[in-house]
């Protein structure tokens, strides 16, 4: 009786064992061959996989940097890493690093709880993306800011806050990273993300408003009414259903202040965005 047992477990090895040969050698037949540099990139960057840069993730990056031409690594950034990591990158791959400008998020509106304060109870799921399908918002504006913060859930670097005083999410430009996930999740597309300028200053149109100005002015004190004085100011600027837009290629160092003084309701926002320990490249 003891043989056979004996006998069953050899055979159970030997089964086990050939299995095990077999995985192994089909395991290094099929492998994929990790180019060394592509782990080098790996290690480098911030493993954050935020989805930023544009990839599923830091792995998928550091595959795309080592497959890239230099052309199209210029076009390559990672915005958690920013200038000095691309520098990192682009030593180990013998190109140029990318040339880029800090950037930061902004809120595209200002209604402020003081601004556009409560007309509407809604006793419904506090989130955005819920209430945004089922009511035009307490404020009346319909693409004003919630304010039930699901930007700041989607934040990974704790880079937002709702300010207790505005009841906005408020931006903490030390610690966002341009990734893009408050872009994202925003069911209003209140956030961007803008260029900051040599000196550190942004300038922008707080609003999102399309309505008419009387009725924009009446839900929040703050809204853009189409007044076209900015647009008199800077022939870049456009205004277009109700709504003026600032484009990134106006100079904050050259109109912001001036911009910001002349809007009659405060909807331009014109501000200093400093990143300690980040530097233009």
């Amino acid at each position: 009786m003891s043989d056979i047992i004996w006998l069953n477990i050899l055979i159970t090895g030997g089964i086990a064992l050939c299995a095990a040969i077999t995985l192994y050698i089909t395991a290094q037949k099929f492998a994929l061959r990790v180019d060394p540099k592509e782990q080098k990139i790996e290690d480098i960057l911030p493993q954050a996989n935020c989805g930023g840069c544009g990839f599923a993730g830091c792995k998928d990056f550091a595959h795309a940097c080592v497959n890239a031409s230099a052309a199209d690594f210029a076009k390559l950034y990672c915005p958690v890493g920013h200038s000095e990591v691309m520098h990192k990158v682009s030593q180990i791959l013998g190109f140029d690093a990318p040339k880029r400008k800090n950037t930061c998020a902004v809120l595209r509106c200002n209604g402020t709880c003081q601004a556009a304060p409560k007309k509407i109870d809604y006793n419904g799921l506090k989130n955005c993306r819920v209430a945004n399908l089922v009511m035009i918002g307490e404020t009346g504006c319909p693409d004003g800011c919630l304010r039930y913060g699901d930007c700041l859930s989607a934040c990974q670097f704790g880079a937002l806050t709702i300010n207790a005083k505005t009841g906005l999410p408020q931006i903490d430009a030390d610690k966002c990273t341009s990734c893009g996930a408050c872009v994202k999740i925003c069911p209003r597309h209140l956030f961007e993300i803008r260029p900051i300028s040599d000196d550190n200053q942004q300038v922008f149109v707080a609003c999102s408003n399309k309505q008419k100005g009387a009725q924009a002015k009446n839900n929040c004190h703050n809204a853009c009414i189409a007044c076209k004085k900015c647009a008199s100011l800077c022939a870049d600027i456009k205004v277009e259903q109700n709504l003026s837009y600032i484009p990134t290629s106006v100079s904050p160092s050259e109109f912001g202040q001036e911009l910001a003084n002349n809007c009659p309701t405060g909807a331009i926002i014109y501000k200093s965005q400093v990143k300690k320990g980040k530097k233009n490249v």
